[in-house]
């Protein structure tokens, strides 16, 4: 299964009419967070693939031609703060960066996060009892701490995301919020325990093979 994974910027490749050809083959699209919501549309609408997305820390409020105020794209699937299903993939999501200002945006304090995380636990229960495993992605904006993050504090990540991993052993941890424009790291593949941390800022292909069922991740120590 092949996915778009997309983040933070409004790439020219991808906002064309040529999308079809670029991107054939696609099974769904990925969003980690601050992009606006005509983009994800537009993307929804021409490659007619369901988008699965989470929100970063710049949300503000989009205008129609007719007026009409969007806060979220119309057509894609929210996944903050839950698991869903596609094609056999469990998916979840916790959007927001560290805080760092007063301004509005998602936004968490480390403890926050780690509540967040432990709020969603009970639906990755379910997916262990009914899938065998508790979630294959977690669609996150900010990355882990100490993976990917930047020196400054508004590009930090959260330990509360190594605690998920720990845990929960996603097979792919997908971010977004570290520009590569930013030049904090050349590196944007990371494998941490079972997991492999993948930055998408801009956007990336993403290939995953089907999991079969005697690889499902041993429950943690």
């Amino acid at each position: 299964m092949q996915f778009l994974t997309i983040s933070d910027e409004v790439v020219p490749a991808i906002y064309s009419l040529n999308i079809k050809e670029r991107f054939q083959g696609i099974q769904a699209i990925l969003g980690c967070g601050d992009l606006p919501p005509y983009y994800l549309e537009f993307i929804v609408t021409m490659l007619a693939k369901p988008c699965f997305y989470i929100d970063g820390n710049h949300n503000g409020i989009e205008y129609t031609a007719a007026g009409e105020e969007l806060h979220a794209p119309r057509g894609c699937v929210l996944v903050e703060g839950t698991s869903v299903v596609h094609d056999g993939l469990l998916i979840a999501g916790l959007g927001g960066s560290i805080r760092y200002n007063n301004e509005p945006g998602a936004q968490y304090t480390e403890t926050q996060m780690l509540a967040r995380v432990w709020a969603l636990a009970p639906r990755l229960l379910i997916n262990r009892m009914r899938y065998g495993r508790y979630a294959d992605i977690l669609l996150t904006h900010a990355p882990p701490l100490g993976i990917h993050n930047g020196p400054d504090y508004p590009h930090r990540g959260f330990r509360a995301f190594l605690t998920f991993m720990d845990y929960f052993q996603p097979r792919f941890l997908i971010h977004g919020h570290i520009h590569r424009s930013y030049g904090f790291s050349a590196v944007t593949e990371t494998r941490y325990k079972q997991t492999m941390v993948l930055n998408t800022a801009g956007y990336r292909l993403l290939t995953i093979n089907p999991l079969r069922a005697d690889q499902a991740p041993s429950l943690p120590a």
